[in-house]
């Protein structure tokens, strides 16, 4: 299992755009992948799921994988939320 924090660094937060991105990557991965917020916890496998935890920027959240290619899914979401996030 890996969890990594990461600091929304996008001003509008999660919204619709970057949550479905985001969904399309971690089904691309056999691994469960699952995004927390305080103390609530979702699967990244519905938008509303992501949509449902109303992240804003600058807000702290932990994304956790863990399965047969969680190494891979780590790197692809950590470039997700370092450096594509920002343009979406």
């Amino acid at each position: 299992m890996i969890t990594k924090d990461y600091i929304i660094t996008s001003a509008q937060g999660m919204h619709a755009r970057p949550a479905t991105q985001l969904v399309k990557l971690a089904k691309g991965f056999k691994s469960a992948t699952s995004l927390k917020k305080g103390d609530k916890t979702v699967k990244l496998n519905s938008l509303l799921n992501i949509l449902s935890l109303s992240i804003k920027g600058g807000e702290t959240i932990s994304v956790i994988m863990d399965g047969e290619d969680e190494v891979s899914a780590a790197v692809v979401i950590d470039d997700f939320f370092t450096k594509q996030l920002k343009e979406l």
